[in-house]
Order: C-alpha cells, then structure tokens, then sequence
C-alpha cells in the first residue's frame, strides 16, 4: 500500500490521519499542501474521484479573499491549484483511491 497524505500542519485531521496510519504502522508520505501544493499530475488524478465542491474549504479565509465564490469554474480550479490553502485536508490517497477529512472507516478498506 503507498498512502500519500496532502495536509497542513495546522490541521487537526491531517494530524489524527498521520496518528492513524502511524498506530496501523503504516507507511505513508506525508506532503505540506501549504508549501508544496499539488502538482497538475495529482491534481487530475484526485479530481477524478472528487469532485471540485468536495476539495474547495469554503470557510477558510482565503476563499473569501480571492472571491472564489463569483468566478467561472474554470478560474476557480486554476486559483485552486496557485492557491493550496484553500484545499479541503487531509486528501488521503492509495493508488487511484482517494479520500478527504478523516475517514479510518475508508482506510481500513483499503488492502
């Protein structure tokens, strides 16, 4: 199993889906979504099982900065990707199995 996780350090279920994996002891690859962000590879193949609304934290300051709710769709994912602050966290990814927030529901599937 190769588990990547895209979190922030700041967030609390990034850091309960790491003390999940850890507990299982289970490998996985953490990645600092705030300062790496996702490339557009990873971008399509996670967006491929979810959908825009579902990655999008529509809470988070950000989103009412860059007036995300009043753009075309199309700019909105381009500021998605220039902006990883305003992804939802943790995306927990296996291969093409994708999930996002804690899921240990999810997780123990996947073998």
């Amino acid at each position: 199993m190769n588990i990547q996780i895209f979190g922030s350090s700041k967030c609390f279920d990034t850091k309960k889906a790491e003390r999940w994996f850890k507990e299982r002891r289970i490998k996985y690859q953490y990645i600092d979504l705030p300062k790496k962000g996702l490339s557009p590879g990873e971008y399509r193949s996670i967006r491929q099982k979810l959908s825009f609304e579902q990655l999008v934290n529509t809470d988070c300051k950000a989103y009412q900065d860059l007036y995300m709710a009043y753009i075309t769709p199309e700019a909105a994912e381009e500021k998605l990707l220039d902006n990883p602050q305003l992804f939802r966290t943790p995306i927990v990814r296996s291969g093409k199995l994708v999930t996002i927030g804690y899921r240990p529901e999810v997780w123990e599937t996947w073998e």
